[in-house]
């Protein structure tokens, strides 16, 4: 049972980064519902506008409308990837890779925000938070702690430097719409 302390980062990563648990065309990976999925490799980092965060969050019910029609595992079709794009340009996008882009780079400044204070701390820092709870806690099953631990050491090992500290400003105007976008998801 994989433990989950970090929900509204985790499910703005999940929803973002990873919506459809196949490589897209894009080169991103996504997962749908609440399955975390690794992403393949980390989007190109970009300086990030509050246009582009509002773009996200109105584009966000027409690309959730379509990958959820996608049964699970499967790769997307030509079709749909150009259903994706239609979504994306609708928005503001040049097509869903910028989307996903774009995505990509919000839910890496949010994985560094500590959930309880709402404030940017890094992700390294919520990361080793959540080790110490994980490790604290005396009801979670040994096995389940080891398993918990083992993949809280590899996200700590793959943190993503921010290259664009300007983000973080950006990013916290749009914090609480961005936990109610994404809280939809679960």
């Amino acid at each position: 049972m994989p433990v989950t302390i970090r929900p509204t980062a985790a499910a703005f990563g999940i929803a973002c980064m990873t919506l459809l648990a196949v490589p897209v065309a894009t080169g991103g990976a996504f997962a749908q519902t609440n399955q975390a999925e690794p992403s393949q490799e980390a989007p190109k980092q970009m300086a990030l506008t509050d246009k582009q965060i509002e773009s996200v969050l109105a584009a966000k019910a027409d690309i959730d409308a379509i990958v959820n029609r996608l049964p699970q595992g499967a790769q997307p079709s030509p079709k749909v990837m150009a259903q994706l794009d239609g979504a994306a340009k609708k928005h503001g996008f040049a097509n869903y890779a910028e989307y996903d882009d774009v995505a990509g780079n919000i839910s890496i400044v949010m994985e560094g925000f500590d959930p309880q204070t709402k404030k940017y701390v890094g992700q390294d820092v919520v990361v080793k938070q959540e080790i110490a709870q994980v490790q604290a806690d005396k009801k979670m099953p040994a096995a389940d702690k080891k398993e918990a631990l083992s993949q809280l050491n590899d996200e700590l090992k793959s943190v993503t430097p921010l290259q664009f500290p300007a983000n973080v400003d950006v990013v916290a105007k749009y914090f609480d719409k961005l936990s109610e976008a994404m809280s939809a998801n679960q």
